[in-house]
């Protein structure tokens, strides 16, 4: 089919193509630098990851240099269409230096930062509380010892230091989101006194305001190791983000596998200015899959854009597969959002609310099922064609074509 007769198509449902098209050139995702390594970072720090994080399989060309990962993106951002974000953790640091988490400083990042000046696109930045041997009791900002939890408040205070020099340097706001592991494996007697404590460090953390970031915090419903208490559970964090005006992290891995996550959007943008997504899919729990073209996706895209949701959130991705291309992951896993974004932006939602709010669930149930038959791959290409992106079979030979240059590491 033609473009011009799928645009007739959506135009007979009261839809513009030209305007959903143009509107997701804008859209940019920030995509997360650890799918291409495995979460190993470029440090030589000792200690277990923690809190769940795991990346499982042993595919052929994992990244081992801040170069080859930074080629690896390269290719990558090629066969995405638009222009993008890149989401770079503490642990990936790029410097003959060893620093330790509390030292760390601008420069241990600027070969990143002159990296994304030439490509072009904006860093945002997270603190890595996991993979450390200060890390390994699964407790960081909520640990009872005042030592390590000095450690780490001073890694965090660092990374919102570094975060707004990145920001300044690349005219466009470092999005700093902290998440850390702490929690019990058993039934803890007292989590009053762990939940204080991460407050207090939190606080301590964010006490000085930043220009050219903006804070975050990412709650977890549970992970390995803390399975009986995760100590910065959705409603702590959904407490401190609104007393702190922070951005609040709703990761689609990070809850109940029965909960709807796109349903939680409209509910906290209402107590809450700006929102941080991490797209991901679970299976059974925080595993991390490469996102489908699914419900879930699709329920999520269509919720940013009927609330009107889109200027507020801020869209990263949060998967990592070590048993495919890792190439591969971050093109699929890209493309299915701007997907699923363009499949929302194409939906004639005057039409669909005029029949909601007159109580007329009929229509409202035949529109939305009809729609479904509409060609949004036709519009899909048409939008990659225009932004020299490869579609089909196309895609897939370039996407073979790496995998194997980059097979022998």
């Amino acid at each position: 089919m033609s473009y011009d007769s799928a645009k007739a198509q959506f135009a007979d449902w009261g839809v513009d193509t030209e305007a959903a098209i143009e509107r997701l050139k804008d859209i940019s995702i920030s995509v997360h630098c650890w799918q291409g390594d495995d979460v190993a970072g470029f440090e030589t720090k000792s200690g277990t990851s923690g809190g769940g994080i795991q990346a499982t399989g042993d595919h052929p060309g994992r990244a081992r240099t801040p170069d080859e990962l930074r080629a690896d993106l390269e290719f990558a951002y090629a066969q995405i269409p638009g222009a993008h974000r890149l989401n770079l953790h503490a642990m990936y640091m790029d410097t003959s230096e060893t620093p330790d988490r509390d030292a760390i400083e601008y420069h241990h990042f600027a070969p990143w930062v002159d990296w994304a000046k030439d490509q072009g696109i904006g860093l945002d930045f997270n603190p890595t509380f996991f993979a450390h041997a200060k890390a390994d009791d699964n407790l960081t900002l909520a640990h009872p010892d005042q030592g390590i939890r000095d450690f780490w408040i001073e890694h965090g205070i660092r990374t919102r230091d570094i975060a707004g020099r990145i920001g300044a340097e690349l005219g466009t706001p470092s999005v700093n989101n902290i998440w850390v592991p702490d929690g019990y494996k058993d039934i803890p007697i007292d989590r009053m006194a762990a939940r204080s404590r991460l407050e207090t460090s939190l606080d301590q953390i964010l006490a000085t305001p930043k220009d050219n970031m903006l804070d975050a915090v990412e709650s977890k419903l549970f992970g390995i190791g803390v399975e009986a208490c995760t100590v910065g559970s959705h409603e702590f964090y959904l407490g401190y983000a609104i007393r702190n005006k922070t951005l609040l992290c709703l990761d689609m891995g990070h809850f109940h596998p029965t909960e709807n996550i796109a349903d939680k959007l409209s509910a906290v943008a209402l107590s809450l200015p700006e929102i941080l997504l991490h797209v991901s899919r679970p299976m059974r729990w925080d595993s991390d899959h490469v996102i489908l073209l699914n419900d879930d996706i699709l329920a999520m895209a269509q919720e940013l854009v009927s609330a009107d949701l889109l200027g507020r959130t801020h869209i990263g991705l949060d998967f990592f597969d070590a048993t495919i291309s890792r190439t591969a992951a971050w093109v699929i896993g890209t493309r299915n959002m701007q997907k699923a974004l363009l499949q929302a932006l194409l939906r004639p939602w005057g039409r669909l609310r005029a029949a909601e709010d007159a109580l007329d669930f009929t229509t409202r149930l035949v529109v939305t099922e009809e729609l479904k038959d509409l060609p949004y791959g036709t519009v899909w290409a048409e939008f990659c064609a225009r932004l020299d992106a490869p579609t089909g079979q196309a895609l897939a030979s370039d996407l073979d074509r790496y995998q194997s240059s980059v097979a022998g590491r």
